[in-house]
């Protein structure tokens, strides 16, 4: 009998469930949206419980749909939103608050008073990462400290504290294990990426129990069996991955130096730099890109908080699009943005700038801009984003980008890989399966049940869709880079 993978991922706007046969192929794929609460300006968070029965539910349907019975299940994979953070009651089950998401700001000013305090050197030295709202740290403390009886049931042992993939597991295995992998604990800035331990430094720092958080383990290994009285089927849980690095793994970038940027919600930028964790020069983040076979592999990030969002939200907020594809219809019906200049900071700015109090801008209006113009601006603003960050991680690592692997949902809008490929100067690789988050997931649960020997297996089916190669002329290519610049300027420090 046939077997397959489950491998889910857990997104910010949507849960998808995919299933993988032997030769890493999809045989069936469902996806479902769920609620974004957004309770004052700048915060962002998620129902728990709605997100797991959105995810629980298009896992069943994926299985139904591909006519599975329950032992032709191999494995289950789990990928995941990073660093967003949800706090339960041990006993109960029930979350004590709503999931606070990765591009909430409401701990800014906690982060800032981690800066001003001086503690900023020892915690990028100790977890690779910039003190930001943007980590899981800071969102714990903040449900701790205002959260009525949080702390003292915390203190004393009746709360789990978990990002996405821990959240996940423990329901499906019903309340059994408690887990995360090093690639999510890496994400939380109270993990030490070179000891491989929550640090007590740490955790003291932000005042937040050992007790509450998971165990860590590998990126592919069996954690926990589903219940099948939740599932309805008994199966492996089999890898846990945060997004990205599982975008690295599935974009089959397994040597140092190979980078990818996944073109989702956010824009997420990865360069392996195999067992060297290299400590950033430019505010980059380091960070775990893999736990495998008990060896760890690192990587350096760039993180754009509005990529795939600012076209949604020239959709929702704007209304001046009523699809996602229609936004690249319009760019490519005029041939230039007409010097409109769009920075998308709508929740403040990411990595070079790490600006909290940045705001989203659109620049260079006159009367003879239009909506296409608009639209082009925010295409072309998402890839000067990627160029910012490219360009730090080549000097982090000190290497030359030959090429750049892309992958996500907006990655299919050529008009924007083209202008990628451009403004970078570089060759922009499209494989044929852009979905990679969710096949680095699949794949791992393989390796870790024996459903495949090894990465060997992953570059065989790792196929090339498109490559846009650099058409721009040198001279237009620094002096549209320095407008970008000029406009960034002018989006910072707009709260104060």
């Amino acid at each position: 009998m046939d077997k397959y993978i489950v491998a889910l991922d857990q997104g910010t706007t949507s849960s998808r469930a995919v299933v993988f046969d032997k030769y890493v192929k999809k045989v069936r794929t469902a996806q479902m949206e769920f609620t974004q609460i957004f309770p004052q300006p700048g915060w962002v968070e998620h129902d728990p419980e709605e997100l797991f029965l959105c995810q629980l539910a298009v896992m069943k349907e994926a299985i139904a749909g591909a006519k599975l019975k329950p032992e032709q299940i191999q494995a289950v994979g789990i990928t995941n939103q990073r660093e967003t953070v949800v706090l339960w009651d041990k006993k109960t089950g029930k979350p004590v608050y709503n999931a606070i998401v990765w591009q909430c700001r409401r701990t800014a000013d906690l982060a800032d008073r981690l800066i001003a305090e001086g503690k900023s050197e020892m915690i990028q030295l100790k977890t690779g990462l910039i003190p930001d709202a943007y980590f899981s740290g800071t969102k714990i403390k903040w449900i701790l400290d205002n959260v009525p009886g949080v702390r003292e049931r915390a203190e004393n042992g009746e709360i789990l504290a978990g990002t996405i993939d821990t959240w996940l597991t423990w329901k499906m295995s019903g309340g059994k294990v408690h887990v995360t992998d090093y690639t999510n604990a890496s994400r939380t800035m109270l993990f030490n990426i070179h000891t491989l331990e929550w640090d007590d430094t740490l955790l003291n720092m932000l005042g937040i129990p050992k007790c509450i958080l998971p165990e860590v383990k590998d990126s592919a290994c069996v954690y926990a069996m589903t219940d099948p009285k939740i599932c309805g089927f008994e199966a492996p849980i089999a890898s846990m991955i945060g997004d990205q690095q599982s975008a690295l793994f599935g974009q089959a970038c397994f040597n140092p130096g190979d980078t990818k940027v996944t073109y989702g919600t956010g824009c997420f930028l990865l360069m392996n730099t195999g067992e060297n964790a290299i400590e950033s020069k430019h505010k980059m983040i380091t960070t775990i890109a893999l736990g495998l076979n008990g060896k760890i592999e690192y990587a350096i990030e760039g993180s754009v908080f509005m990529g795939g969002a600012t076209i949604k939200w020239l959709r929702d907020q704007l209304g001046i699009i009523s699809s996602a594809n229609e936004v690249n219809i319009l760019a490519e019906s005029v041939s230039s943005s007409n010097g409109v200049m769009m920075v998308p900071a709508f929740t403040g700015l990411g990595a070079p700038y790490w600006d909290s109090y940045a705001r989203g801008t659109i620049v260079g209006l006159t009367r003879g801009a239009n909506k296409a113009h608009i639209c082009r601006a925010a295409l072309e603003a998402i890839a000067y984003q990627v160029k910012d960050e490219i360009e730090c991680m080549k000097d982090d690592a000190c290497v030359d980008l030959t090429n750049l692997k892309v992958d996500g949902g907006a990655c299919a809008s050529n008009i924007m890989m083209q202008f990628q490929s451009d403004i970078l100067d570089t060759p922009v690789y499209r494989p044929s399966n852009i979905e990679t988050t969710v096949t680095g997931a699949a794949f791992l649960a393989g390796l870790a049940t024996g459903f495949w020997e090894s990465k060997h297996d992953l570059e065989s089916v790792w196929e090339i869709d498109r490559i846009f190669n650099p058409r721009m002329k040198e001279d237009e290519r620094i002096a549209r880079y320095a407008e970008w610049r000029r406009a960034v300027e002018r989006s910072r420090g707009w709260v104060l």
